[in-house]
């Protein structure tokens, strides 16, 4: 996370008891803040601000009294005072970003995903953290569209790519769009070779797939067996020659998609049960 600057302010007021005893509680709340006493700051600072009538303060002080109040764990205060600070046009990316991490904390992602988007459109830097975190809370919060969005914004923005890749395939699959799932694997496996979560997920997709093929040409030779048990043809006839060729194409197909799937996850046993089922019949 970026360093935080603070605005230490210093005030005018009047003479009046409750403005001076205001300004002292300020000034402590400043050295509580510098101590980083969050939860005396805090106090201090709120107790200054709910007394301060008309007095005019630097609006600065605002991003301070929410950062004591979320350091101190005052979700309540920190949301409070943030939003002050935007409205005041005050560290306005900086308290947005303060407020998903408030509403991180309190696992309410979709104020989380909300909170982040305005620090990105509002940021005058780098967004690429801030994207990468609004996509994580989407995937923990199942809001499933926009985590695919945001992680394929972090991989065209090449940040922490490797990792959104495998979270937007992920997601992808939550969402039984099975054909982008693998297609967002390959690209994964092809960008990143050596990612063994990409890898052996991919792997499975290939074995699912030539586990289907194989099934395909089981139910081939099983047909073609029970016409031969019921009498209908014969293991010399043409007509069973011809299934079982059929049934072996399926056999080599599977066996090309295995075999890539072995590639990929050397350790996969239900790959390599199913190439020895393959080829016992090849």
């Amino acid at each position: 996370m970026k360093k935080v600057l603070f605005v230490l302010t210093a005030i005018m007021f009047s003479v009046f008891s409750f403005a001076q005893d205001a300004a002292e509680k300020i000034n402590q709340g400043n050295e509580a803040l510098k101590a980083e006493d969050y939860a005396k700051a805090f106090t201090l600072y709120d107790e200054a601000m709910k007394n301060i009538g008309d007095v005019e303060v630097d609006p600065a002080i605002n991003f301070n009294i929410g950062f004591a109040a979320y350091k101190a764990g005052n979700a309540e205060g920190a949301i409070s005072y943030f939003d002050k600070a935007i409205a005041a046009g005050v560290n306005v990316s900086k308290s947005h970003e303060y407020k998903a991490m408030v509403y991180n904390d309190k696992e309410d992602h979709a104020n989380t995903v909300a909170s982040y988007e305005q620090a990105i459109a509002t940021a005058e830097g780098d967004v690429e953290s801030l994207i990468y975190n609004a996509a994580i809370a989407a995937y923990r919060g199942e809001i499933l569209d926009k985590a695919v969005e945001l992680f394929g914004k972090c991989v065209e923005k090449d940040y922490r790519a490797e990792t959104a890749l495998y979270y937007k395939a992920i997601t992808l699959r939550k969402q039984n769009k099975d054909a982008e799932y693998k297609a967002a694997l390959e690209q994964g496996v092809e960008k990143f070779a050596g990612d063994e979560r990409l890898s052996k997920a991919l792997a499975g997709v290939y074995v699912s797939e030539g586990n289907e093929i194989y099934k395909k040409g089981v139910a081939i030779l099983t047909a073609a067996n029970q016409k031969v048990n019921s009498g209908a043809m014969t293991t010399a006839d043409d007509a069973y020659t011809t299934e079982v060729e059929k049934a072996k194409t399926e056999f080599k197909a599977a066996v090309e998609v295995l075999e890539k799937a072995k590639a990929l996850d050397a350790t996969n046993q239900n790959a390599q049960k199913l190439l020895d089922a393959c080829k016992a019949v090849l």
